[in-house]
């Protein structure tokens, strides 16, 4: 018997105590994307709930939700751009600013990204507190986008970030 996707996830996870903040766990997902045969397994399950979803657009939170967005974009045969931290790129673009535990941050998209025919997920390694994944939702429907949903490869229940998500679905492939 084979062990289940999320159980060879979780044990690949490196928490790392105390990060970004005393008191904080950080889940370090770089080593779960080393081993290719389970990256392609994540990804398989990142796009499933979205296959017949008619997406034209993965939008990944930068960093991790680069890697794992742009490989669910191949998938579901879309688009694929990324919520980028600020003054990453020269072109025209438009802001969203958004409070984390431990401050605020923000991330930008171009201001011609999306269509209103567009539709589109958000992906991300990790599903915290939410608030990135909020940003990068509400960055899509002011851009015009159609926002279908969210699709993460953990969420950590406890933080409750489900809970500020709006505009669709919300899928995690491990929730711990």
């Amino acid at each position: 018997m084979s062990t289940p996707l999320s159980s060879r996830i979780s044990s690949a996870l490196r928490p790392v105590p105390d990060y970004p903040k005393l008191g904080m766990t950080f889940y370090d997902s770089m080593p779960v994307f080393r081993q290719g045969g389970l990256l392609k397994e994540i990804v398989e399950a990142l796009a499933a709930p979205f296959m017949e979803s008619g997406i034209t657009h993965v939008v990944g939170i930068e960093p991790q939700g680069q890697i794992l967005g742009g490989a669910v974009a191949v998938r579901l045969g879309a688009g694929f751009l990324s919520a980028r931290k600020p003054r990453k790129s020269p072109w025209i673009q438009v802001r969203q600013v958004y409070a984390l535990e431990y401050g605020n941050d923000n991330i930008e998209r171009g201001r011609d990204d999306f269509a209103e025919s567009d539709r589109v997920i958000v992906v991300d390694d990790v599903l915290s507190s939410g608030e990135t994944a909020a940003a990068a939702g509400d960055l899509v429907r002011a851009l015009k986008g159609t926002l279908v949903g969210y699709s993460f490869m953990i969420e950590e229940l406890a933080d409750k970030g489900r809970e500020r998500l709006e505009g669709g679905l919300v899928h995690a492939v491990v929730k711990m």
